[in-house]
């Protein structure tokens, strides 16, 4: 057996968009520890995807901006028996297509979308599946180093990570009344992504972080991923409603000697 003990455990993953994702990068470690994998994805053509990058695992359409097909996919689960025993929220999307634009400008339609898609999806669809988790199941969503930091070419989702992290508290609230299910935060720091590529300016961001960073060097998507397989393993049996970081020490290096004097010889 092995550290983790997940082999033969049924892990379902929302968010396997392509090789690059976190979700995928999990999906990965999972599978060499021996867990079965379910997949959700929006639609056919992301099936597709996921089915040539995992054919070992079974892959339903579940669009999390509507209540009835995750209902749906819901049904499906519990009619079948199928116990789950972990589940990875990897779910996030804004739309940029307007450009960045100062926060206060923010589109109604824009933000509250990004809210249903990014963060409500992660309560309608453990509400939705509640009665298919283990009693000791583990939850673990993917959000951000720090939503207090006004980055302003991360646009409006911070405040909507915010909204997520909060979730992850009230939703292990609630379960604890009827089970031992945890819910955990894995935060990471910059990642080179296909989805963080589309982020207007995130390039240079994703750079500077690289030099923020104690290690000089870049956070790995694998580092968040390996962080989220240990969360849902039983060896992290006591670890609930927590916000863990993952941003190889870069919020605690901001002043950085050779960044300040960088940012000295600008000026």
């Amino acid at each position: 057996m092995s550290f983790l003990d997940l082999e033969n455990k049924t892990v379902l993953i929302a968010g396997v968009a392509n090789k690059k994702s976190v979700a995928s990068h999990i999906a990965g470690v999972l599978l060499d520890e021996g867990a079965k994998l379910i997949l959700t994805v929006k639609d056919e053509t992301h099936q597709k995807q996921a089915a040539k990058l995992f054919p070992q695992a079974e892959t339903f359409l579940c669009d999390v901006e509507k209540q009835e097909e995750i209902e749906s996919f819901a049904e499906q689960i519990k009619s079948r028996g199928i116990i789950l025993n972990g589940f990875v929220h990897s779910l996030a999307f804004a739309n940029y297509s307007r450009g960045l634009v100062p926060f206060h400008e923010t589109v109604r339609e824009d933000f509250l979308q990004a809210v249903n898609i990014s963060c409500f999806s992660l309560t309608a669809m453990t509400g939705a599946l509640k009665e298919s988790f283990a009693d000791d199941a583990s939850v673990v969503t993917i959000s951000i180093s720090t939503t207090s930091m006004a980055s302003e070419s991360y646009g409006y989702m911070a405040p909507i990570k915010a909204a997520l992290d909060s979730s992850v508290c009230f939703l292990a609230k609630s379960f604890s009344a009827f089970s031992r299910v945890r819910f955990n935060a894995v935060c990471a720091g910059l990642l080179k992504t296909s989805a963080s590529a589309g982020i207007p300016g995130y390039v240079d961001n994703y750079l500077y972080a690289e030099k923020a960073t104690l290690r000089k060097e870049s956070l790995k998507t694998e580092e968040v991923a390996n962080a989220a397989v240990f969360l849902l393993s039983s060896r992290a049996s006591g670890i609930n409603t927590q916000r863990i970081v993952i941003d190889a020490g870069m919020s605690t290096n901001y002043f950085d000697r050779e960044i300040v004097q960088a940012a000295m010889r600008m000026d």
